[in-house]
């Protein structure tokens, strides 16, 4: 560094001229706070100006990706907008789901899993699709199997979210799976499963939210506004639970701008 520059810039460890041992060696650890901070002003010095990141683009697994978005949801087409009095039902509803979640969470923590069910890590997305959705879903295999009258298959099914799943997951795996599941129907249609799951991971959430699962939020119910407005007729089963995500989305979590404007 040249010594102008240097008087120009301020000084971080403001270190004056201290008295060190003639043998001072900065390649050894200091032996007093003085030599220390000596140390690492001369380390500073060392540093270049500029320094440029080698980075192996074959070790990223994915490429990365900033999606930033601002707009609303789509406007519910005639008809399908559900009236304020319905909305304001379903959030009290929700709100008294969470607080008996909330309050029993030990309980349900404490109960024994079946021992067909196997939760996946919180990293495996594709486990974790298959485990909510089901392989029929997942895999989009409409064909029932033979074995169907046998019991309920839940590999094929999926498992429901059921109190003693749900309960065992912390924030970062609820988080996860959510985001898993709104990849998933980013491009996929909506489901009985996948609408079961998305109110049970909503109920999870913490409040305040963080920021991921505030982002998230919002991206569902885009989406469930985009499905909503491709139905054809407001009397498909799948609208009302539509409705109730973005109602939940909008006016729970206080998302007002992505609201239904009611009927």
């Amino acid at each position: 560094m040249e010594p102008g520059l240097e008087e120009l810039m301020p000084r971080l460890l403001p270190v004056g001229d201290c008295d060190l041992a003639e043998d001072f060696d900065p390649s050894v650890p200091p032996r007093t706070p003085q030599e220390y901070l000596k140390r690492v002003q001369i380390e500073a010095a060392r540093c270049p100006d500029v320094v440029v990141a080698q980075i192996d683009p074959r070790k990223l697994k994915k490429k990365p990706t900033v999606n930033i978005s601002i707009s609303g949801c789509q406007p519910a087409p005639e008809g399908y907008s559900p009236t304020l009095k319905w909305q304001q039902q379903q959030v009290a509803n929700f709100s008294a789901v969470r607080q008996s979640l909330y309050k029993h969470r030990n309980h349900w923590q404490s109960q024994h899993l079946d021992s067909n069910v196997t939760m996946p890590k919180s990293e495996d997305e594709e486990g974790w699709k298959k485990f909510c959705l089901g392989e029929r879903v997942y895999s989009e295999v409409d064909a029932l199997s033979d074995n169907e009258n046998l019991g309920i298959d839940y590999m094929k099914v999926g498992f429901p979210p059921l109190l003693s799943i749900v309960s065992r997951m912390n924030q970062a795996t609820v988080t996860s799976v959510l985001e898993y599941l709104i990849s998933w129907f980013g491009e996929k249609k909506f489901t009985p499963e996948l609408g079961r799951w998305l109110y049970a991971l909503l109920a999870c959430l913490e409040k305040p939210l963080l920021p991921e699962a505030h982002s998230l939020i919002r991206q569902l119910a885009r989406r469930c506004s985009e499905v909503r407005a491709l139905e054809e007729s407001k009397n498909e089963e799948q609208i009302p639970a539509l409705n109730l995500i973005i109602c939940l989305v909008s006016r729970y979590f206080d998302q007002r701008d992505l609201a239904d404007e009611p009927s």
